[in-house]
């Protein structure tokens, strides 16, 4: 294991570090292989190959490192991942011991400056699963895990003293200054606290410093079932650099309908980091998905943005059809390719909810 390098005294942006877009080109895409029967019960056993399929479609364009909990954990992981026949060269197992895995939230987020050459630092937030579950000491440790392994700088997060509590699923870049987050998940002072008495001008000091970002955009409320309570990434995402999709409900009885509305609402009066209109494009919902009585928060805006491919949910849905167009229409070169995510999304989150980018690299 390299040594870390020494925290430095100056945040990242005065430094030159941002936090790129999704699309910008990856060194490599970061997943935890599934453990934890409680985020799936009774629905496990096919996770696994849910999760080789992901796998099998991102290394053909970057390194997958995979996070496991112990060299068993690991043949295994290697063992599901042959059979769906994944190149073993692309992939890198990381002996990280993780409480649930969903690396979005609790993986490092990577901030990049260019210099001689691409260079990348961990920006560390803390990690409380979600202000609502007890088990996430490990699930913390991932950034300061991962900043030793690859011997890069760790920035950690704070706002009047205080560490920052963040997830990578309640943020969207376009990485040119403006960022896309949610009232509901940053702001709430009731349900689900993350940082109690940080407001929204504190949020963006540390969004500004630790980011480097200029521009924040708030939205309202997420979407019905999120058990992160109101993460961005199930509602509106950065396509391109002026383009957003955005989650849209037909059906004005259904609880998402008002939420999806008063949020487009916002964007038609919200401009970007030089002052240009937002292009707004509008994303189907699927039909309401329930499981054992719970509604689930099946969203097609949970896609992942990688290398060579997009990586969107499907749901077994007349929409899914119509949002695989959509996303083809926006991201011209790259491949579209639909992750049948019906038992995915038993676990409260789908393929951005599990990944996370690494940016640099040249490709294979």
């Amino acid at each position: 294991m390299n040594k870390p390098t020494e925290e430095p005294r100056s945040v990242p942006a005065s430094l030159g570090f941002r936090m790129p877009a999704e699309w910008e080109r990856h060194e490599a895409t970061w997943i935890a292989w599934p453990h934890n029967r409680t985020d799936w019960p009774g629905k496990f056993s096919p996770i696994h190959w849910v999760y080789a399929e992901i796998v099998r479609k991102l290394a053909p364009g970057e390194i997958v490192r995979v996070l496991v909990n112990s060299p068993a954990h690991q043949e295994h992981a290697a063992r599901f991942m042959e059979r769906a026949g994944v190149d073993s060269s692309r992939i890198e197992f990381f002996g990280f011991k993780t409480n649930r895995g969903w690396t979005r939230d609790s993986g490092p987020i990577f901030v990049s400056r260019m210099a001689r050459r691409q260079e990348v630092a961990i920006v560390r937030f803390q990690f409380n699963a979600w202000a609502k579950y007890k088990d996430w000491n490990k699930d913390q440790r991932i950034p300061d895990l991962a900043a030793q392994r690859l011997g890069c700088a760790l920035f950690k997060a704070k706002v009047n003293g205080h560490p920052v509590v963040l997830e990578g699923g309640s943020i969207d870049v376009n990485g040119r200054g403006t960022l896309l987050t949610t009232e509901e998940c940053l702001l709430d002072s009731i349900t689900q606290v993350r940082n109690p008495g940080v407001g929204g001008r504190d949020m963006e000091r540390v969004f500004k410093e630790f980011l480097g970002v200029t521009n924040v955009l708030w939205l309202g409320r997420g979407i019905a079932g999120d058990d992160t309570h109101g993460h961005v990434d199930d509602v509106c995402r950065f396509v391109r650099n002026q383009t957003v999709v955005l989650c849209r409900e037909k059906e004005s009885h259904d609880e998402n309908y008002r939420p999806l509305e008063e949020n487009r609402e916002r964007l038609q009066g919200m401009r970007l980091e030089d002052g240009t209109r937002l292009d707004v494009v509008s994303l189907p919902m699927p039909a309401p998905l329930y499981f054992d009585g719970r509604r689930l928060p099946a969203s097609y805006a949970n896609f992942y943005v990688a290398n060579g491919v997009v990586l969107v949910p499907t749901f077994n849905d007349p929409n899914d059809r119509i949002a695989l167009g959509v996303l083809s229409e926006l991201f011209t070169n790259r491949e579209v390719v639909g992750i049948h995510s019906v038992d995915l999304v038993w676990g409260l989150g789908t393929i951005h909810c599990l990944t996370q980018q690494q940016p640099g690299g040249d490709g294979p």
